[in-house]
C-alpha cells in the first residue's frame, strides 16, 4: 500500500470517529427545539389553585441562659435544655424529630458610661434553639405549655406546612393545564381556527413554604385556658403553566 493510500485510509478512519463522536447518545438529554416561527401558534395561560388543610408544624423553642462566664452559662443552659427535651419526648416527640437549629455563646457588656469610656463585661449570654417537628396538630399547644414549663424561656415562631405537597401542587398544576386548554379551546372557536397538537409546554412551580401560625400566649401566671390556643390556617397551593398549540 503506498503512503498517500495509507493516509487516506487513516483520515476516513478519523472521520468515522468524529462523526461518532458528535453523534448523541440515546440516553443522553436533548436541549428542546425552538417552535417554528413559521407555523401558526396560540399561546395560553392557566392557573390552578389547591386549598388544603396543613398536616404537621414545626415549633422552635429556645433555652437564654446567662452567667459571669461562659462555662457557667452554659452549663446552665444544658441543663435546662435536658428537661426540656426530656419533657418534649415525654409528651411523645420522637427523638429524630428534636433538632438543635441554633446554639449561640456571646458576651454581655454594661451600658457606656455617660461620661465617656469603654463598656464593661458582666457575663455572657448562652442561646439554644431547637426545633420540633410535630405531625399531630392537636398538640401543639399542650407541647410548647410543656417546653416553656419545663425551662424553656423564648418561642421563635411556630410553622405549619404541607407533608403531602408534591400531591398537592400535582393537583394544582393539572387544574392549570385543563383551564389552558379551555381557554385555548374558546380562542379557536371565536377566531374560527382549530387547535392543533401542545407544541410546547412550560410551568411555574412554587418551592414548599411554612406558614406562621396565629397564636395568642399568655406569659402571665394566669391558668383559665387549660393548653395555649394554636389555629392553623388553611394553606393554598399555586401552580402555573403556559401552553402553545398549532393552529391547523
Amino acid at each position: 500500500m503506498s503512503a498517500v493510500r495509507r493516509m487516506l485510509s487513516t483520515l476516513v478512519v478519523l472521520a468515522g470517529f468524529t462523526a461518532a463522536a458528535q453523534s448523541p447518545s440515546p440516553g443522553s438529554p436533548q436541549a428542546r427545539p425552538p417552535v417554528d416561527p413559521q407555523v401558526r401558534t396560540l399561546r395560553v395561560e392557566g392557573t390552578g389553585e389547591v386549598k388544603a388543610q396543613p398536616d404537621e408544624a414545626f415549633i422552635d423553642v429556645a433555652v437564654e441562659t446567662s452567667a459571669a462566664n461562659a462555662k457557667a452559662a452554659g452549663e446552665e443552659n444544658a441543663k435546662r435544655m435536658e428537661k426540656v427535651l426530656a419533657a418534649l419526648m415525654s409528651a411523645g416527640i420522637a427523638k429524630r424529630d428534636l433538632q438543635t437549629r441554633n446554639y449561640n455563646v456571646y458576651p454581655e457588656y454594661t451600658p457606656s458610661p455617660p461620661q465617656g469610656g469603654e463598656p464593661k463585661l458582666k457575663g455572657y449570654r448562652v442561646s439554644n434553639l431547637v426545633s420540633v417537628h410535630v405531625t399531630d396538630l392537636t398538640k401543639v399547644g399542650g407541647l410548647l405549655d410543656k417546653a416553656l414549663a419545663a425551662g424553656a424561656n423564648r418561642v421563635d415562631s411556630v410553622r405549619f406546612g404541607l407533608s403531602r405537597q408534591d400531591a398537592v401542587q400535582g393537583e394544582a398544576l393539572r387544574q392549570a393545564v385543563g383551564r389552558a386548554r379551555k381557554s385555548a379551546e374558546v380562542l379557536a372557536a371565536s377566531l374560527n381556527v382549530k387547535l392543533g397538537a401542545v407544541l410546547d409546554a412550560s410551568t411555574v412551580t412554587e418551592a414548599p413554604r411554612l406558614y406562621p401560625a396565629t397564636f395568642a400566649m399568655d406569659m402571665a401566671e394566669s391558668r383559665s385556658a387549660p393548653t395555649t390556643p394554636i389555629s392553623p390556617e388553611e394553606q393554598t397551593v399555586q401552580a402555573k403553566v403556559t401552553l402553545i398549540f398549532a393552529i391547523q
